[in-house]
């Protein structure tokens, strides 16, 4: 049976979090989730109250919920719920110490982002259909992979922020961040045919890039296209916006090597979030010497 005390303390931390933190209701049920789970399995190793909880108790639920089958990640959010908790409980004056602090789960595995490689953009970017619409995502297309941009990046484009003359776009990234991009000269060539076709549409507003009904482009909308002509062009695996800025990344890196260019291009605060590009560099390289190299090659048996 599940001492009182153990699930006392946690309704009273749910109610704070839902009355006072007003968090939502989905944070609130992932809390409620994780703490009824660490009830069970504390519950389970002779624990009756959340004082008597050491170090050595919160190792135990972390191994208790690993053999329960929970993945890293999980493992991580449930950490992370009860680390919460204890911090609320010393507020209250019911313990003296975190014990989960300094207490790490395993490492979530690192996936890779995918690339198109370069003949499948091309591939993707062949487009020469006449209709507006057409035109306006192929600009889209060029625009994304030509500048390496994030999606909100990309629809939030006002038309002030282009200088087709100099072939450069200024955009705001993650944390008000600027940062003037070169787009490249087919990504100019096809916004200027896409600008001949714009006022088609009436649009409301400076918006690059316009619905057909003429308003600024939702991402939503971006997504579903770039996602359409991956399949009408032929394309073996789904294109996505993102799929596109790591295209971008990926192909600069393989062609300059220049780590520290490619994070200023990308606008990455942090070099180390730039330099998982390096893996995708190395799988590339690595395929290409396996392949070539003389004593790479095993000889039958």
């Amino acid at each position: 049976m599940i001492p009182t005390e153990l699930q006392d303390a946690t309704e009273r931390f749910l109610r704070y979090l839902r009355v006072e933190r007003q968090l939502s209701p989905v944070t609130l049920v992932n809390y409620r989730r994780q703490l009824d789970a660490l009830i069970v399995l504390a519950s389970a190793a002779g624990l009756q109250h959340w004082a008597g909880c050491d170090a050595a108790m919160v190792r135990n639920l972390v191994v208790r919920s690993r053999r329960a089958g929970l993945q890293a990640s999980s493992l991580a959010l449930r950490l992370s719920a009860l680390r919460s908790f204890f911090d609320w409980l010393i507020s209250q004056g019911e313990l003296q110490a975190n014990p989960a602090k300094g207490i790490t789960t395993p490492r979530a595995p690192r996936h890779l982002p995918k690339n198109i490689e370069v003949d499948d953009i091309n591939q993707l970017l062949d487009i020469d259909i006449n209709d507006p619409l057409a035109v306006r995502d192929r600009a889209m297309l060029e625009v994304m992979y030509g500048a390496g941009l994030r999606l909100s990046e990309l629809v939030n484009m006002d038309c002030k922020h282009l200088d087709l003359a100099s072939g450069e776009v200024w955009v705001m990234g993650k944390g008000s961040k600027e940062r003037r991009l070169p787009i490249g000269r087919s990504a100019v060539s096809w916004l200027e045919h896409w600008f001949d076709l714009r006022e088609l549409f009436g649009p409301e507003d400076d918006a690059v890039f316009v619905s057909k009904l003429g308003r600024r482009i939702s991402p939503r909308n971006v997504q579903k296209r770039f996602a359409e002509w991956g399949v009408k062009q032929g394309l073996s695996s789904h294109v996505h916006p993102h799929k596109l800025r790591h295209s971008f990344a990926t192909h600069m890196l393989e062609s300059s090597g220049d780590l520290r260019g490619v994070q200023e291009l990308l606008g990455h605060a942090n070099l180390s979030t730039t330099q998982i590009y390096t893996h995708l560099d190395f799988q590339h390289l690595a395929s290409v010497y396996d392949a070539a190299h003389p004593r790479a090659k095993r000889g039958k048996s």
